[in-house]
């Protein structure tokens, strides 16, 4: 992807194309060895015919990780061949080097490994979402990068409706999820994660008013309160409780309720659902 230069520092060049986030370069030191690591245990555990490319993605390839606050963000990318999907084989491989990598390394606070096949990546479905992901917010680790001959992408309704326009069929499994979470741990687990699906969710409706891209959550609540000063303070704390989600215990049950039902009709209503995949004979 030609990056050029930024415009306006809203993470787009002079084109008002996407600049691709984040570098090797950017790692800051405490991380390194764990990137280093994480290279290494692929090799060991995905043979070269089914590993293609890694990538990281996330805090780390910005620059932005804190030590023992932040996770480790990978995607792994598979050759399609007569493998096909993802199987059990490669996902608890991937759990492995995750689960390795956080017992060995303080400085990361979980890991995570995502799988995606090429020819599901590179496919039609996936061009506005997955595809877009690795191409603008994944760093290359190792291997070709696969995104390199497509499109570039620009800050679109298309682009806002492929990424996230699925929440209102999110929404019934996450209350399911938050109602059967019974320990702290688990609410603190589930906060994070709904928390930052949610202010992803709110940017991505305002994105092509605003005419560019971050990935820094309290600046995308700022830029989605901009346009709904009305639902603003709430989206503030979603994006501080996304950071630090065991100082807001009960935050769930309230956005569940509130926040995200509303933000579900919203986006429907701007940019409309996202297209299902085609379903199987």
């Amino acid at each position: 992807m030609n990056t050029g230069g930024e415009s306006g520092g809203k993470g787009l060049d002079q084109d008002g194309c996407f600049v691709r986030e984040g570098s090797l370069a950017r790692v800051p030191a405490p991380f390194a060895p764990v990137v280093a690591e994480l290279t290494a245990r692929l090799a060991t555990r995905f043979p070269p015919d089914r590993l293609l490319s890694s990538y990281l993605y996330g805090s780390i390839p910005r620059g932005t990780a804190v030590p023992g606050v932040s996770d480790l963000d990978a995607l792994l990318v598979l050759r399609t061949g007569a493998a096909g999907e993802p199987a059990g084989a490669d996902r608890t491989a991937a759990r492995a080097v995750a689960a390795e990598l956080d017992a060995a390394f303080p400085q990361i606070d979980g890991a995570g490994i995502l799988l995606v096949t090429e020819g599901r990546l590179l496919g039609a479905s996936e061009r506005y979402d997955m595809a877009w992901f690795v191409a603008c917010l994944c760093t290359p680790l190792g291997g070709p990068d696969v995104t390199a001959a497509l499109p570039r992408y620009r800050p679109t309704s298309l682009l806002a409706r492929e990424t996230n326009g699925d929440l209102h069929l999110r929404l019934p499994g996450m209350r399911e999820r938050a109602a059967a979470a019974t320990t702290r741990e688990e609410r603190t687990r589930l906060t994070r994660g709904m928390t930052r699906k949610l202010v992803r969710t709110g940017f991505t409706l305002v994105m092509p008013r605003w005419g560019g891209w971050t990935s820094d959550l309290v600046e995308s609540a700022e830029v989605f309160g901009h346009y709904y000063p009305a639902h603003a303070e709430r989206m503030r704390v979603a994006a501080r409780a996304a950071r630090r989600p065991a100082a807001y215990p009960d935050l769930l049950d309230d956005l569940l309720t509130g926040l995200a039902p509303w933000l579900a009709d919203e986006y429907l209503a701007v940019h409309g659902a996202k297209a299902l995949p085609p379903q199987g004979p």
